[in-house]
């Protein structure tokens, strides 16, 4: 009888391979697309993932200002934030926060979904959101990332 020697290979930050990934947020829920870059930048998506490493990709998402969220939740989403002055609090509605700076909420979603740790801050520095079709990533040659069908639109 032979023994089993076969062994499990656990990926370190030498042997992980990061590629450049586009996505287009066009039409694409808020919620759902944030936990698909979440995945992406994780590095659950590739066959030797592994939790206490950094084996996600770079992930350029583009045309931020067309995400869409569902009207009734668009309209009680707020964004909190203190300026830590007695009575200092400040709440910004999602519809004020996608006609100036639609970069923001997905950003704040895709930071809620990765761990709260020195990892998931340097997971959430690979993740590059812009407005429109224009990026400035055209020299690490980025392929473009087909995400899986958004049941909310249909498309």
């Amino acid at each position: 009888m032979t023994p089993y020697t076969t062994s499990t290979k656990s990926a370190n930050a030498k042997t992980v391979e990061q590629k450049w990934l586009i996505v287009d947020a066009a039409g694409q829920n808020v919620g759902r697309l944030a936990s698909q870059i979440a995945r992406l930048l994780r590095g659950k998506h590739k066959p030797y993932y592994t939790p206490h490493v950094d084996c996600g990709d770079y992930v350029i998402v583009i045309n931020a200002s067309k995400m869409t969220m569902a009207q009734k939740r668009a309209e009680n989403k707020e964004y909190y934030r203190n300026t830590l002055y007695p009575g200092g609090a400040r709440f910004t509605s999602f519809k004020d926060v996608m006609a100036t700076k639609p970069e923001f909420a997905l950003q704040h979603a895709v930071r809620g979904m990765l761990p709260k740790n020195t990892l998931g801050e340097q997971m959430s520095k690979k993740l590059r959101v812009y407005a429109g079709t224009e990026h400035e990533h055209a020299a690490q040659q980025p392929v473009v990332y087909p995400l899986p069908y958004n049941f909310i639109s249909g498309k």
